[in-house]
């Protein structure tokens, strides 16, 4: 196929190289010079705009940093649905509000333009294995259509109802993901405090019923405040998209919500900058 390619940044880079070892036909588009500069090294075609990444290509793939890029790339005057050609289809990647994937459906309806609200969960190393998780919302048929296109990098690629329900489980993953980090950081205060050193509850625990993935993060990077200090920038912006949409839909966000909003999580986790780090 021939794609567009809207983000080969540190995950969407990834995606790039599978989807061209895998014989695809993939044109890029980097806005940072970094990204930009290591595309071109590497003889991948790229391109200037929006326009021109988009203007051909059978998919385009979406993978930016946040809803307002999202929109902007998608839905601006000169943005990707304006590009595409009739009948193309376009897959969106990044964690957003759901809102912004109905808007470019209803954008896209009049040029026949199919949406798939495919949010991912994992790394860049889980690119690399063919292993990134994918909760897709949209027409199942087009799911299909796309889905071997999308097991280049993903595995699974599960369906998960109309358009907009990948970023709700998204969301969901992700509010569940922060608390258990916050509870992680939570429980080596209770260590210590019961007399037990923080590296040796979380190599201990990680091997019990209390494990989790947010423990394991927590554990693997040295320290209950490292993790903050490396994901707190997407930590926060995740946590703040949940909070919109649940207070949008008038959805309760009950003890995960506590969890968010505790000392153990805005301080030591999304790093709130009215908050110090405890001690």
């Amino acid at each position: 196929m021939k794609i567009g390619f809207i983000g080969a940044g540190r995950m969407g880079r990834p995606m790039v190289d599978r989807l061209t070892a895998a014989g695809h036909e993939v044109t890029v588009l980097a806005r940072r010079p970094e990204a930009r500069a290591s595309a071109e090294a590497d003889g991948l075609p790229s391109a200037a705009t929006v326009a021109a990444t988009v203007c051909s290509a059978d998919v385009v793939i979406v993978v930016v940093l946040s809803d307002d890029q999202v929109r902007s790339v998608c839905l601006d005057p000169d943005g990707a649905v304006a590009a595409m050609k009739p009948g193309a289809t376009l897959i969106q990647h990044t964690t957003s509000d759901p809102e912004t994937v109905h808007l470019i459906a209803l954008q896209g309806a009049d040029k026949g333009i199919r949406v798939l609200d495919a949010a991912l969960s994992g790394g860049p190393h889980d690119v690399v294995a063919g292993e990134l998780t994918l909760w897709v919302g949209g027409d199942e048929v087009v799911l299909n259509e796309m889905r071997q296109l999308l097991e280049t990098y993903a595995s699974p690629v599960m369906f998960v109802g109309p358009l907009g329900n990948g970023q709700r489980v998204k969301l969901v993953n992700n509010a569940l993901f922060v608390a258990h980090v916050g509870l992680a950081v939570d429980a080596v205060r209770l260590a210590k405090a019961l007399g037990i050193g923080g590296d040796m509850i979380l190599a201990a625990v990680k091997h019990g019923s209390g494990a989790s993935r947010g423990l394991g993060v927590v554990a693997s990077a040295g320290s209950v405040y490292a993790v903050g200090d490396r994901l707190g920038d997407l930590m926060r912006k995740d946590v703040a998209v949940v909070r919109e949409v649940a207070q949008r839909s008038g959805a309760d966000l009950g003890i995960i919500g506590a969890v968010l909003s505790s000392y153990a999580v805005e301080a030591n986790v999304l790093r709130s900058r009215s908050a110090p780090k405890s001690s």
